[in-house]
């Protein structure tokens, strides 16, 4: 076949340059007509309306994302399962007390430190399992994943009901319970997007509404059903949210393939390296956002554990003090909403500031604590808590996928996610412990603050390093341009003495 001569004016494009400009010229064309490269479960699938896949996939079907219909169903369902998570994870500080009036009989005086370790094993676990649960994901998929973690967390409450041995909880509701909503919670993000494009925002706004809901609702419930029926009888009816999750799992269908590689991986050491990459930690902006999020975190889950004991300790408040939790999840729900917003609209990693300034007034407000003297003080506290916690949780995927490659970000979060669950799940036993030892939580909570307002100073760092990597990278693409088109002209007869034509150089 016969190349077409270039006409003098396009001699210093090249051909690949020419073929980029058409690609995107043919995918501008595509995103018109709703046409769009979909990535599920970090492997791209090919959604066109044409049918076109990549060469040597097996054919695929035409898929389109409905952006509604049964997606809503979904939607129903992916609520339930937050809701119902992070709902008991939240109002743990009333199952608190009910530990305690339990175990009261026994005179330890450890026995605090000891009782905070079965909310912060749960909590612990979610995000421990993170990097495992979107490896299950990626080899089993969405709905056979969050099956099993739902069958997980409904086994861990129903036998924590069993028992009134702190070593036995340990295990069924730090460990299994924990580990449960680990495995149900993540699938349920990722189903979403099978089922949503143009309206994946809403989707996720009426998800994340709903789950507010549940935290706003679930310490109120528990106070009822604890005043009247005792622990025992309350996780029986808490696991009865995850026998009701299990069937809602059924609706998690897969509307776009996996893509299937056509040769079977060799060795065992090719499959982990599919599943797990350790690439991310190569970006230096990266494993600074990881280390300040993971710095920050350390005292982040005291005040839903011990704020309800200090509140018992300090006012004498037994009847009222469920309220602050409520205030917290509702804060928590409209910061998620409000912030999510403004994210939108910060461009690049400057998103980082946002949790910045949330991670610094969170650390104040729980140093403010133990300096309220009146009721109604806790209450505006509880609510500058839970705003700042809606905003450090919208913006961080956002973020992740500032700092990494997106086909990496599913990755990047699960790790970040893994580093966050040491220093959390380690902060309560450590405030349970000074309390055992001084008396009272004031020192407690002081502590508990500066780690967020260290972890904040730490990611203020980061978009001045983001800056400072771009620079130099522009600076070495701008030199490596140099050197391919002075090697482009020599080829091409620009600098060869005596060749006035650099057209008729061959």
């Amino acid at each position: 076949m016969d190349a077409e001569t270039p006409e003098p004016g396009q001699v210093g494009v090249g051909v690949e340059a020419a073929e980029i400009l058409e690609c995107a010229e043919e995918e501008e064309e595509e995103e018109e007509k709703g046409e769009r490269r979909v990535r599920v479960l970090d492997v791209p699938v090919s959604v066109s309306g044409d049918g076109s896949q990549p060469p040597g996939d097996p054919p695929a079907a035409d898929y389109r994302v409905a952006d509604g219909g049964f997606g809503w169903v979904v939607v129903f369902a992916v609520t339930w399962c937050n809701g119902s998570i992070f709902g008991i994870q939240n109002s743990f500080g009333i199952l608190f007390l009910m530990l305690l009036r339990e175990l009261e009989d026994q005179h330890d005086p450890s026995l605090r430190f000891k009782t905070a370790w079965v909310g912060s094993l749960s909590m612990g676990m979610i995000f421990f399992w993170s990097p495992v649960v979107s490896i299950f994901t990626d080899w089993l998929g969405c709905r056979k994943t969050a099956m099993c973690g739902a069958v997980l967390a409904f086994i861990g409450l129903l036998s924590s009901s069993f028992t009134k041995s702190l070593e036995i909880r340990y295990f069924t509701y730090g460990v299994l319970f924990g580990c449960g909503s680990s495995f149900a919670f993540q699938p349920s993000l990722v189903i979403l997007g099978h089922y949503f494009r143009r309206h994946l925002g809403l989707a996720n706004g009426v998800m994340t509404a709903g789950s507010s809901v549940f935290s706003i609702t679930m310490p109120l419930l528990l106070k009822k059903i604890g005043d009247a029926l005792g622990l025992a009888r309350t996780l029986q009816i808490l696991s009865a949210f995850f026998f009701i999750q299990i069937f809602l799992t059924f609706t998690y269908i897969p509307v776009i393939p996996l893509k299937t590689n056509s040769k079977k991986c060799s060795t065992c050491l090719h499959q982990y390296r599919r599943y797990l990459n350790l690439r991310v930690f190569r970006n230096v902006t990266y494993r600074v956002w990881a280390f300040g999020i993971a710095t920050a975190v350390l005292g982040y889950f005291v005040p839903y554990v011990h704020l309800m004991n200090h509140v018992k300790k300090e006012f004498r408040e037994t009847e009222k003090n469920w309220i602050l939790l409520v205030c917290i999840g509702a804060s928590s729900g409209a910061g998620r909403l409000i912030f999510g917003k403004i994210g939108d609209s910060i461009p690049g990693p400057k998103k980082i500031y946002l949790q910045v300034v949330a991670f610094w007034v969170m650390g104040f407000m729980s140093i403010m604590i133990p300096l309220c003297k009146i009721f109604e003080g806790l209450i505006v506290v509880c609510i500058f808590l839970g705003l700042c916690d809606g905003c450090f949780i919208t913006v961080m995927a956002p973020i992740a996928f500032e700092m990494v490659e997106p086909q990496e970000a599913s990755q990047a979060i699960g790790f970040l996610l893994g580093l966050m669950a040491i220093p959390m799940s380690a902060g309560p036993p450590i405030a349970g412990f000074i309390n055992d030892s001084l008396g009272n939580y004031h020192l407690a909570f002081y502590l508990a603050g500066m780690p967020p307002i260290i972890g904040g100073f730490v990611l203020f760092c980061v978009p001045i390093i983001h800056r400072r990597m771009l620079k130099r990278q522009k600076k070495e693409e701008s030199t490596t341009e140099t050197m391919l088109l002075a090697s482009e002209n020599v080829l091409t007869g620009d600098m060869l003495p005596g060749n006035p034509n650099p057209e008729a150089c061959v």
